[in-house]
């Protein structure tokens, strides 16, 4: 039996987040908006549902190209026009909806191969100003050839140089972000002083990859630095979210999968020296919402055997590992363990080496080809007991929810804040109102 009833708070909370992009709303589904979300409209009511919710953010997913992977051909990704194409940049999107919200962070994915780390840094601490500190980068190396290719690349580096050019990066941002000192803006009328430059200083960095004179020309961040997410999938990318990342997003399969990989990030952290405890890790799912378990699971096998849905989340898994999946056999296992030089983690989760599953079984079971951890079909309490029990066994800290090919619908965004958020209110499992200003405050909130 379902539970109803109010907890008295003495339960683990955990955290919300949502993952999408800034593509266009579902188009072409029963209760499609239309897909002309262009002007951020859309966005800007989906993040005022998520912030009324008390959700922690809102991340927004990107690339730096239109794929071909699938069919060697952009004719799926533009045909479909659900995640991947077109895509506008995030960066405005986030700003503009941190402008309706009052609690919601806000997250932008940019990349280290498209953008020179004083421009980032730059452009994350005037973000986190314009969002009173509630902004966040999502750090990403970019996984694609053709990315690497806009940017005057013949193909992307290997994976192992691109983390090596990443931490690098990294050490260059902070020093960056760091180059004011707190309390460098003093607006001393009496005086005459504005700032006290005794506060900013050149950094003179000069390292393998990067050269910069610095100081920035911003003020410091609000957070003192933003907030900073990462995906880490394969073992140098979880050792790079454990070091850097304030919260790490994760796909893995099952309870034991996702057990592992939170005691795994915990422990590199520590050998980072940091407190694991710091770092939120949140698991990415897709629940599928109904008045009647029933409804939401002839809901869910509809879905997930649609051949639309196939092609789409085949699509978007060529496009994140760099791997032509329309060329294998969809009622055939897949004919060797895969390798890539894109997203090798998102890469394993989906194959399952072993298992003998054909292609079409791999999408179906995957619930959403890459981005479902547990499966969460039903009634929002039915749910709700779901992924409490799947915390307690797991540990923390949450999850990010997400459709199988990102876009959405009023409809759906509504089951989830309006049914499913307050199932687990009722539990003790989320917040009720933010406690705090920022975004990181509010992630370490619990």
């Amino acid at each position: 039996m379902s539970k109803t009833t109010s907890n008295s708070g003495t339960k683990k909370k955990f955290h919300l987040g949502w993952f999408t992009n800034f593509t266009a709303d579902e188009w072409n589904g029963p209760f499609s908006n239309g897909g002309n979300s262009w002007d951020g409209s859309f966005h800007i009511d989906m993040a005022r549902a998520l912030d009324r919710a008390g959700f922690d953010f809102i991340m927004l997913e990107d690339k730096l190209a239109i794929p071909e992977a699938y069919g060697d051909s952009f004719e799926s990704y533009l045909k479909l026009g659900l995640g991947m194409a077109p895509k506008h940049d995030p960066v405005p999107l986030a700003t503009l909806m941190a402008a309706h919200t009052k609690g919601l962070g806000v997250v932008a994915t940019m990349s280290t191969l498209g953008y020179p780390p004083f421009l980032l840094a730059r452009l994350a601490s005037t973000v986190d100003h314009l969002t009173n500190g509630r902004f966040a980068w999502n750090i990403v190396t970019s996984a694609e050839n053709a990315a690497a290719q806009n940017f005057g690349l013949d193909e992307l580096p290997p994976r192992e140089k691109r983390y090596e050019v990443a931490h690098e990066y990294m050490d260059l941002f902070y020093q960056l972000i760091d180059s004011w000192e707190e309390g460098a803006l003093v607006r001393d009328r009496e005086t005459g002083t504005y700032v006290d430059h005794t506060k900013v200083r050149k950094i003179d960095f000069q390292g393998k990859y990067f050269k910069c004179r610095g100081p920035l020309n911003t003020l410091r961040s609000p957070q003192g630095r933003p907030t900073l997410l990462q995906a880490g999938g394969s073992p140098t990318g979880r050792d790079f979210a454990a070091k850097h990342a304030d919260a790490i997003i994760a796909v893995e399969n099952g309870i034991e999968g996702m057990k592992a990989y939170r005691e795994d990030v915990r422990a590199r952290a520590v050998k980072h020296g940091r407190n694991p405890d710091d770092i939120k890790v949140l698991f990415l799912v897709t629940p599928v919402l109904g008045e009647t378990d029933e409804e939401a699971r002839a809901q869910y096998e509809r879905t997930a055997h649609d051949a639309t849905f196939i092609e789409q989340n085949l699509a978007l898994i060529s496009a994140i590992t760099d791997i032509n999946f329309k060329a294998f056999d969809l009622d055939k296992p897949l004919p060797e363990k895969l390798v890539t030089n894109g997203e090798q983690g998102s890469l394993d989760k989906f194959q399952q080496w072993g298992r003998n599953k054909t292609l079409r079984q791999l999408v179906i079971e995957a619930s959403g080809g890459i981005c479902a951890s547990i499966e969460l079909v039903g009634t929002p309490d039915t749910v709700a007991d779901q992924m409490e029990a799947a915390m307690e066994e797991v540990g923390g800290d949450g999850f990010l929810i997400t459709t199988p090919a990102l876009s959405t619908n009023r409809r759906h965004v509504i089951s989830v804040t309006d049914g499913l958020v307050p199932a687990l209110q009722r539990r003790g499992l989320v917040r009720t109102e933010y406690t705090h200003k920022t975004l990181r405050e509010n992630l370490l909130a619990f």
